[in-house]
């Protein structure tokens, strides 16, 4: 079977030459910032986007990695199209950069680099979104909660996620098919493990604070897409309450857009799934992409 291409520092290299030395600051502390988006048609949504937010999270983390905004997009854009020829009919692709200070002697931050910077594409596992789009996703809400912002900038998209995968595992427990929910270290609701958490009560959309949750590029575009059909979206603290009492709720993030919620915690959300907002983010997804988002996740190769 042929291998996916990616760039690694400076070269395009088939998957299995991408390998990240042990000494590897990023391999033995986590220090790693990246960024991930996908493909409709083969095409990557919101490029740009993504790649100003990996570029924030760079300069706040102090990684240099000698390359501008313009050269990571087509660098990114690239890689994706020497992967072109894997796509599978009606499958997209999952492409993600991200970069390691490099190699340092310990305790010494003047001794790390030159950094670590790879992009790679992966075929999207669509599938496994069918089930939700019909009835709606099973979320968990974690008892581990997210880093505090006061240690860890909730605006930086990063790999020190073991409390994300702790909490992975305990929803796994509850229930193995459940997407994660962390709430944050006041209790309020933060974010799922990949992506942001939007509700619907009377009408209106309502989605946490950014004080400890990422500012998702999707999550922005449901806004745009909401306030174009009318609907209101506020941001404001939300507590397990606000979720177990919604009229809808929804999950969002680049693999999917917008996936509908049917339970949270096993309690049942709202009296019908998709609810009439997610169904109407839904359709204006697929018109904005250029294809039906369901329609896609059903007859996916993955």
């Amino acid at each position: 079977m042929a291998e996916h291409i990616a760039y690694f520092n400076g070269e395009y290299v088939p998957d299995s030459q991408v390998r990240i030395d042990p000494n590897d600051w990023g391999f033995r502390y986590g220090y790693t910032v990246y960024d991930a988006e996908r493909t409709y048609d083969g095409k990557i949504f919101r490029l740009r986007d993504h790649i100003e937010r990996f570029f924030r999270s760079l300069k706040y983390t102090r990684i240099d990695i000698g390359l501008t905004v313009e050269e990571m997009m087509s660098i990114s854009e690239e890689t994706a199209r020497r992967n072109e020829h894997l796509r599978e009919p009606g499958g997209d692709f999952s492409v993600r950069q991200f970069a390691t200070p490099g190699k340092g002697i310990i305790g010494d931050v003047q001794s790390v680099g030159p950094p670590t910077v790879c992009v790679m594409v992966s075929p999207m596992p669509l599938k496994r979104y069918i089930k939700s789009y019909e009835s709606g996703a099973s979320v968990v809400l974690s008892k581990v909660r997210s880093y505090s912002s006061d240690s860890l900038d909730p605006k930086i998209k990063h790999y020190s996620r073991m409390n994300m995968m702790l909490a992975e595992f305990e929803a796994a427990d509850i229930d193995p098919n459940a997407h994660t929910v962390l709430l944050d270290q006041q209790g309020n609701v933060s974010e799922e493990v990949r992506g942001n958490i939007m509700i619907v009560t009377d009408g209106r959309i309502r989605t946490t604070r950014l004080t400890s949750a990422l500012k998702g590029v999707t999550r922005q575009v449901n806004t745009q897409l909401a306030e174009q059909l009318g609907i209101e979206v506020v941001n404001e603290d939300l507590q397990p309450y606000d979720l177990y009492t919604a009229d809808e709720v929804f999950l969002s993030t680049s693999d999917y857009g917008v996936l509908p919620v049917g339970t949270v915690d096993k309690r049942q959300i709202g009296t019908e799934v998709p609810g009439p907002i997610s169904k109407q983010l839904m359709a204006a997804w697929s018109e904005l992409v250029g294809l039906d988002i369901v329609d896609q996740a059903m007859n996916s190769p993955y």
